[in-house]
């Protein structure tokens, strides 16, 4: 049987289409955060609230000479799940062993790794919401009682084997927390959620890589890329290549406000962040469908995608930023993208009546209304 096509692949598969504003981690992004990613606590820009409550947990851990409690981060990608966690490590002294939710297949993949870790490591378990069940089920015992039970033969005669491991700190990340099991949400110790970043926050992450890339900019330029990053440090940090590149071939080396608006015009960039996936849905929901409603296939179909693709990948950012809403009828444009996209909208257009029903759903779930909602306060709308 195949296994279910999960959005995440979905995302993958359409990086490449999307490169610049993508929020996965490609290669070329992996080599390039490693030299730009910061090293201590103090030196990480952003989730203020975070990193005040981590490094509490940090210094009592440390104060009591026992490793720290099982920490939990979740949030989008690109936000900085991966750099706490090695952060985390560095401020504890203690070595890092990295794994995700994918590789763990079978139970016996995660007895491996945890009876082979020294006393207060730091096991990251990227997309955890990933893992097999049967791991999971271990590791609920791993969490508390820092024991694994390895089953020795098959049928009657079988014979589960106590295996004592050392005190660890799980540290996991996930894009997707609502997909957690309650029994596992509940041994971690501290949860932390990570915000978008706010333009300011980008503009000083900004900096700091630019300088670690020999390549300093002005500080309109900066500004120009932090408003063009979804709130993202790994789209900021891709951009700024993609700028400090067509400085070099195409300019004079110097990375101003008209380099960097040139070489985000190339890419396809526009000036709050739209790439062509989301202009492509934004100008079909309009012109073709009269701002909707539409429901989701109608609208992957349209536009060329797989639904998958426009769900998880063009969605949330542009019901993040008021363009869609997502209704119990289907996705609706908002006055804010016919605004964005230069349109009037028809005397007819349906973005009243679906409004009103959305804001009812999403007063029901406490969520606020279209235009500020977050993505799934509303039906999926998908025929």
């Amino acid at each position: 049987m195949h296994e279910p096509y999960e959005p995440h692949e979905a995302y993958e598969a359409a990086a490449y289409e999307r490169e610049a504003v993508s929020s996965d981690a490609s290669l070329d992004d992996r080599q390039v955060e490693g030299a730009l990613r910061p090293r201590a606590l103090d030196e990480f820009v952003g989730q203020q609230r975070v990193r005040e409550q981590l490094s509490l947990v940090l210094d009592s851990a440390r104060r009591r000479n026992r490793a720290p409690d099982h920490i939990l981060m979740s949030g989008g990608p690109g936000l900085g799940k991966t750099t706490l966690a090695m952060i985390i490590a560095t401020e504890m002294g203690a070595p890092l062993r990295i794994t995700s939710g994918p590789a763990i297949e079978r139970s016996g993949d995660l007895a491996a790794v945890l009876s082979t870790l020294q006393e207060g490591e730091v096991l990251f378990l990227d997309e955890i919401h990933r893992m097999a069940r049967p791991a999971e089920e271990m590791l609920y015992v791993a969490m508390e009682d820092y024991r694994v039970d390895v089953v020795v033969g098959k049928g009657p005669g079988a014979t589960a084997i106590p295996l004592e491991i050392a005190p660890f700190t799980l540290v996991g990340a996930t894009t997707r927390a609502g997909m957690l099991p309650a029994p596992l949400r509940d041994r971690f110790g501290f949860t932390a959620h990570m915000d978008f970043y706010t333009p300011e926050e980008l503009e000083l992450i900004l900096h700091r890589s630019a300088g670690l890339l020999g390549a300093p900019m002005a500080e309109d330029a900066a500004r120009e890329i932090a408003g063009r990053s979804r709130g993202t440090p790994r789209i900021a940090n891709r951009l700024l290549r993609r700028v400090r590149d067509y400085a070099e071939v195409r300019g004079d080396g110097h990375l101003s406000l008209r380099t960097a608006r040139a070489a985000l015009e190339l890419y396809e960039v526009d000036e709050l962040g739209l790439d062509r996936l989301d202009r492509a849905i934004l100008d079909v929901l309009m012109n073709r469908f009269r701002g909707g409603p539409v429901g989701l296939s109608t609208l992957a179909v349209s536009v060329g995608e797989e639904a998958e693709t426009v769900e998880v990948v063009a969605e949330p950012f542009l019901v993040r930023s008021g363009f869609l809403a997502r209704t119990p009828r289907g996705r609706v444009a908002t006055p804010q993208a016919w605004a964005h996209m230069g349109l009037t909208p028809p005397p007819d257009a349906a973005f009243g009546a679906a409004t009103a029903g959305a804001t009812a759903v999403g007063t029901a779930n406490g969520a606020a209304a279209p235009g500020g909602a977050a993505p799934g306060s509303a039906g999926t709308g998908t025929p």
